[in-house]
């Protein structure tokens, strides 16, 4: 199933930004002289990723008319105003910060699922860790802990309390911390936190040092969580329904490229980012879905809104496109 516009208001910094900039919501396509249509597209240059840097050297974006620029972002909270001020006209974005976007406000719409979970619940792109000599084994024993994640009342503490609540812990006692994925396993090594929540390639390279996982959280909260999502505005979408159909299109099959061929996913993450060959090499990759699941989505919501990332229940079968 596909996902179906996802309305969403402002979130406050959103409109704080476009207000001072006088912007209206909606970036108007470009010709590139070539007869193709200019697209800018904001990326985070992670790992998960790849199958958009991938679609741009194998060139389904050009076989569906669209000249491609992609722009770096550092994530949802960065993409969103970018998107809705016409900077970008398309954005991706964790799934769970347009959930939480959706609760609160802007006029946005889901065009094509990112990446998802791997999978695997013995090795999964994202664990909470801990060091060797811990006595914290099982996800209940994180109960009490201090835990740091890279982004507070986001997909990281909503999947992790899951988890632990699953396991007959106590999710209400854990102190959640935000500490940036690069600086948590320092922050775990000087005691400042009891677990970690990271990320690859950074995941691979703590495990490597002796650090153990406790939770591979994205897997164990469901097989197929999905993880980002790439978006624009509804202004947009309504005005160039043909440009977001063929952008749709190239995520798709670069989505299926990236799927057949994870050696070439690792290649070209070294392109974009200063992962070295070994850690390219031995990281787990996410998978890459064309389309969401309607009920793990809700799931997903679900769980937002029972830990407090949410303030409002979101119906995502209204948001499902047959």
């Amino acid at each position: 199933m596909k996902i179906r516009p996802l309305r969403v208001l402002s979130v406050a910094g959103a409109i704080t930004l476009l207000t001072a900039c006088g912007a209206e919501s909606g970036a108007e396509p470009v010709s590139s002289g070539s007869g193709s249509d200019k697209i800018t597209v904001g990326v985070i240059p992670i790992s998960s990723n790849a199958p958009i840097y991938l679609g741009q050297q194998e060139g389904f974006f050009e076989e569906e008319g669209l000249e491609l620029e992609i722009q770096n972002t550092v994530g949802g909270a960065a993409a969103v105003p970018a998107v809705v001020s016409g900077n970008f006209d398309f954005a991706d974005s964790n799934i769970v910060s347009l959930l939480v976007a959706a609760d609160q406000g802007l006029d946005l719409e889901i065009v094509a699922p990112g990446s998802a979970s791997s999978g695997d619940p013995n090795k999964d792109a994202t664990a909470v860790i801990v060091p060797e000599e811990s006595p914290i084994s099982t996800p209940a024993d994180l109960s009490g802990k201090t835990i740091s994640v890279n982004t507070l009342s986001n997909i990281g503490d909503t999947t992790i309390s899951a988890v632990v609540e699953e396991d007959g812990g106590d999710p209400s006692t854990i102190d959640f911390v935000e500490v940036p994925f690069p600086e948590a396993e320092a922050a775990l090594e000087s005691g400042n936190v009891d677990a970690a929540w990271v990320a690859e390639p950074f995941l691979t390279s703590a495990l490597k040092s002796g650090s153990r996982a406790v939770t591979y959280n994205y897997a164990d909260f469901d097989p197929a969580t999905p993880i980002e999502a790439y978006f624009t505005t509804s202004k947009f979408a309504e005005e160039n329904p043909d440009i977001v159909e063929r952008f749709t299109r190239a995520m798709h099959k670069s989505h299926e490229f990236a799927s057949s061929n994870p050696d070439a996913v690792r290649e070209i993450v070294g392109t974009y980012t200063k992962i070295d060959a070994v850690l390219r090499a031995e990281m787990t990759l996410n998978k890459y879905p064309t389309e969401f699941n309607e009920e793990i989505l809700q799931k997903l919501a679900d769980a937002a809104l029972k830990y407090g990332t949410l303030q409002n229940k979101i119906d995502v079968s209204t948001l499902i496109q047959e």
